[in-house]
């Protein structure tokens, strides 16, 4: 049997994401309000629904191409920071797995590599900013770790790694978007960034473990 993952798996994620964002909306709206301005919450998840609903409209034909999709989705969408860094994020994962119908495990660590670098290069933060790049870098290490084991570990250990990122954001001082102006204000509050990040990247690995072949 193939260790790969299609573009059913690429569509589930996608969905998966949306169901999660929907099912935590008020909860990053919650996180976002102590730090921010409130609205990552419905952002993200408006945007999720337009995309679902052009899934619905006319599936993709490969992974990247869904990618594409949710890029486009999201940039067009989705309000304040979130939706140019997501878009980017799976722009450059789009970017990374080419036309493909299939992704093996080392397509599995360039599209979450190139999505993360996509991520830094749009929003200009490191490790320890207190940004989704918190949740993304592990995510990315321990995805790229696991490469060998195929890749439901590739998806779950980035996920486990991208939450334990974001729980790690609480003791930080903010460095980038607007938490920064909080200074030691921001101390014991998570990243909405970095805790959107990790259940999207929870919901890839759930999606994998469904779908893989």
């Amino acid at each position: 049997m193939a260790d790969t993952l299609g573009t059913d798996w690429a569509i589930d994620w996608l969905r998966r994401s949306a169901a999660t964002v929907a099912d935590h909306r008020v909860e990053l709206g919650e996180l976002d309000r102590a730090i921010g301005d409130g609205d990552h919450g419905e952002n993200l998840d408006r945007g999720f629904r337009a995309l679902v609903a052009k899934l619905d409209a006319e599936a993709p034909p490969t992974p990247g191409s869904a990618f594409k999709v949710a890029a486009m989705t999201l940039m067009s969408t989705v309000g304040g920071a979130a939706g140019p860094l997501y878009g980017t994020a799976y722009l450059r994962a789009a970017s990374a797995v080419g036309e493909v119908e299939v992704l093996d495990a080392g397509a599995l660590v360039a599209a979450l590599t190139s999505a993360r670098d996509g991520v830094v290069a749009r929003g200009k933060a490191a490790p320890g900013d207190k940004t989704m790049i918190d949740a993304w870098t592990p995510a990315v290490d321990a995805a790229a770790a696991a490469q060998g084991q195929g890749v439901l570990a590739v998806l779950e250990a980035a996920a486990t790694a991208a939450e334990a990122g974001a729980v790690d954001t609480d003791p930080l001082i903010a460095h980038k978007g607007r938490a920064s102006y909080l200074g030691e204000r921001a101390v014991g509050h998570r990243d909405p960034g970095a805790a959107s990040s990790a259940l999207i990247l929870r919901a890839a690995a759930g999606a994998a473990a469904r779908n893989a072949t």
